[in-house]
């Protein structure tokens, strides 16, 4: 019910705008050539005005696009840092790990061998020496 009253009355509203503009005109101290040159002198200078925005308003806009597409580099820039120094430290730590691995096989080879050998000398008949 309250947004029906406010319809109502932005309407009379803007007919009670409508018919002042009208009574002005018609009761405007100046002639009705005068009167139409003013119009069409507003209308004009409103023209201009509005192109003028327009062009200010593009200006702008494009200043923000550029400005945003720098600052979307930039990211792009800084992901890539991020992900290429993650790539680094992923590559260094895989061969860490191949190191590792490596180091680690060559004491099992060494411990395995020294345990054959051990195994070995504990298994031959030892030779006695007849005195």
């Amino acid at each position: 019910m309250a947004e029906e009253n406010k319809s109502y009355g932005i309407a009379w509203f803007l007919a009670g705008l409508g018919v002042g503009a009208l009574v002005g005109i018609l009761y405007a101290p100046k002639s009705g050539r005068e009167t139409r040159d003013d119009l069409l002198t507003g209308a004009r200078e409103s023209t201009d005005y509005l192109r003028a925005r327009t062009k200010q308003a593009a200006e702008e806009v494009s200043a923000l696009v550029d400005k945003s597409k720098e600052q979307v580099g930039e990211y792009v820039d800084r992901g890539r840092e991020a992900v290429d120094r993650g790539r680094a430290q992923w590559e260094e730590f895989v061969e860490r790990g191949k190191n590792l691995v490596t180091e680690q096989s060559t004491r099992v080879s060494a411990a395995v061998d020294a345990g054959r050998q051990a195994y070995r000398a504990s298994t031959e008949p030892t030779e006695t020496k007849e005195y």
